[in-house]
């Protein structure tokens, strides 16, 4: 499992149509246009998903729809974080027959649990997933940061195999990198940071970047992993526009007015999100990488 989940993973966004359901067509276009740019796997769900605002039951349909989609051709990551425990361990044997290859759980937000705590929680999903778990720390958005310790100290469990660090601190992936077990994924959660992060020893990305340009993101990410950084290194400069375009107007927001701008899915997203202008639309449709 561990190998499956190196390289790049796309933070898939959710295409909706304009009254704000699922646009089920422009799942399967986007899903076709990253695996034909190459990606390794699929996380289907996580923020870029707008998975705070779609219902449980629209989740189980994109999930199923995404099975019978991929039919196993690339792995599948389905994101499932909150800050009540007992309830994820319910929606977690939901899931039990279901064909996903991980789960991606932010780790708990808004009540700002101590360590102790963010690693009972962690050890108490990974104790009762039959799917290995992959912690995500992003605590711009959580209000806490996973501390290196804690994500070691949780690197020692059998179901958790890696972590999506989007904590923008590279001191911290440093420490990680240096001292994680070898079958321990340290996974870039932010596309900017991506190159240092591979850099210190990462190995791989859940990228927002990839939903509209896969090709030319899954080469610097492969060619920095084979340790060519000098080319790796020029590759990534070259994506520096598109790094700022895709967060010029808040996340999902940007990549939708990129796959707006590729005729993939709609800008539409639901509140509290806005959709982009069609000026950062007109930009995307200008730049050339």
């Amino acid at each position: 499992m561990i190998e499956k989940l190196k390289g790049t993973g796309v933070a898939l966004v959710s295409p909706m149509h304009e009254d704000l359901s699922i646009d089920f067509d422009g799942l399967s276009k986007l899903i076709d246009h990253v695996i034909d740019g190459g990606v390794d796997y699929l996380v289907l769900l996580g923020t870029t998903g707008e998975s705070p605002t779609i219902s449980w039951q629209e989740k189980l349909a994109m999930l199923d729809f995404c099975i019978d989609k991929i039919q196993k051709s690339v792995p599948l990551v389905f994101g499932l974080g909150g800050n009540n425990t007992s309830d994820l361990v319910g929606k977690l044997d939901e899931l039990k027959n279901r064909e996903i290859d991980a789960i991606l759980s932010a780790s708990p937000y808004y009540n700002k649990p101590p360590q102790e705590g963010i690693f009972k929680h962690y050890s108490t999903l990974a104790d009762k997933s039959r799917f290995p778990i992959i912690v995500y720390n992003v605590p711009h958005r959580t209000a806490s940061n996973v501390l290196a310790e804690t994500t070691l100290k949780l690197s020692q469990h059998p179901n958790i195999i890696g972590i999506k660090e989007a904590s923008r601190d590279l001191d911290q992936c440093r420490t990680i990198a240096n001292s994680k077990p070898e079958d321990f994924l340290l996974i870039s959660g932010d596309d900017v940071l991506t190159f240092a992060i591979l850099s210190l020893g990462g190995e791989g990305v859940i990228s927002v970047l990839a939903n509209a340009y896969p090709e030319k993101f899954v080469e610097m990410v492969k060619t920095t992993l084979s340790k060519d950084f000098v080319k790796g290194e020029k590759l990534n400069d070259l994506l520096k526009p598109l790094y700022e375009l895709c967060v010029k107007e808040g996340s999902p927001s940007s990549v939708k007015a990129a796959l707006a701008s590729l005729s993939i899915c709609s800008t539409d997203v639901r509140l509290p999100l806005i959709h982009a202008t069609a000026n950062l639309v007109e930009e995307f449709e200008s730049i050339s990488i």
